[in-house]
């Protein structure tokens, strides 16, 4: 099976690279910069001739969509950008993909929710209700891969991190070894994400359907983040508590103290009963997999 990924140097494309070299799947990691020493292939997925070309010449049944535009803030004065890359860029796979029988696994986020109030999980069924540009384009973007009638998965996550790039996680190691004191906004609620066990769910997802004689029921969407609720001060304490960064004072404080262009979601707990039943999968705690990823930064 052959299998594309994009936006492979960012956070999930890395933590794909890394589940690659044990798998007998043959993959293809594209971005649209090649850094050194990294196999990349330069793709611009806003190209649809390109990808149609790139899925003939590597015979490719399955494309995991890890690009996107993720600068909430700056999405709000980059509408066209984010649109284009957020919704018309997944609409191109889903073209490719839709030619060849082949599958596209997109991820989209919880910031598709966010406008009405609610304090339960949000299951997949739940109307979009996106606050910004940033969630009003990955909606926009799960309705074109939809409408163009591919075999697709489309999963939806949160608070994501990794050992890899910019993220809270090392933004705050960063924070609490240097600072002080340091206020964290404790009224918006949901559950980190670890890069890696994502990437475990993905493949995993891929492999049931290759095997699957009824492929077709697996279709649809998806929600997936760690197990667990935490607000962003939560998650702060747990990683200096477990960095072993103690000298920092963490005080929670209300998000409307950091003035930003959106408005974010305050509960954004994802409902992951669906993926869990479908796939078999069993997700990990997210304090577990965040001192996981802590050591491995260690290291």
């Amino acid at each position: 099976m052959n299998i594309l990924v994009t936006g492979a140097n960012g956070q999930l494309g890395n933590e794909m690279r890394i589940l690659a070299k044990d798998s007998a799947y043959n993959y293809i990691f594209t971005d649209v910069v090649a850094p050194e020493g990294v196999e990349t292939t330069i793709l611009d997925i806003t190209d649809l001739e390109a990808i149609k070309a790139m899925v003939k010449e590597n015979a490719v049944d399955c494309i995991v969509n890890c690009a996107a535009y993720t600068n909430v803030d700056a999405a709000e004065s980059n509408e066209e950008l984010a649109e284009k890359l957020n919704a018309k860029a997944p609409e191109n796979l889903a073209i490719a993909m839709k030619e060849v029988n082949g599958l596209l696994v997109h991820v989209s986020t919880d910031y598709v929710f966010g406008g009405d109030p609610y304090n339960t999980p949000c299951k997949e069924d739940q109307k979009g209700t996106p606050t910004g540009v940033y969630g009003l384009t990955k909606l926009h973007g799960e309705q074109n891969i939809i409408a163009t009638g591919c075999k697709h998965i489309i999963i939806r996550t949160a608070w994501l991190y990794s050992e890899f790039g910019k993220n809270f996680v090392k933004t705050m190691l960063n924070l609490t070894a240097t600072k002080p004191k340091l206020n964290v906004v404790f009224d918006q609620v949901g559950t980190p994400t670890y890069a890696y066990d994502l990437a475990v769910a993905i493949v995993k997802a891929i492999e049931t359907i290759e095997t699957s004689e009824t492929a077709e029921t697996f279709f649809g969407i998806y929600h997936f983040s760690n197990e667990g609720v935490c607000s962003w001060f939560d998650f702060t304490k747990m990683i200096a508590e477990y960095s072993g960064q103690t000298e920092c004072d963490i005080q929670p404080c209300h998000s409307d103290e950091f003035p930003s262009p959106v408005t974010r979601p305050s509960f954004s707990v994802l409902d992951k009963t669906k993926i869990k039943e479908t796939f078999g999968i069993k997700i990990p705690y997210w304090t577990d997999s965040l001192k996981k990823c802590l050591s491995n930064l260690k290291q």
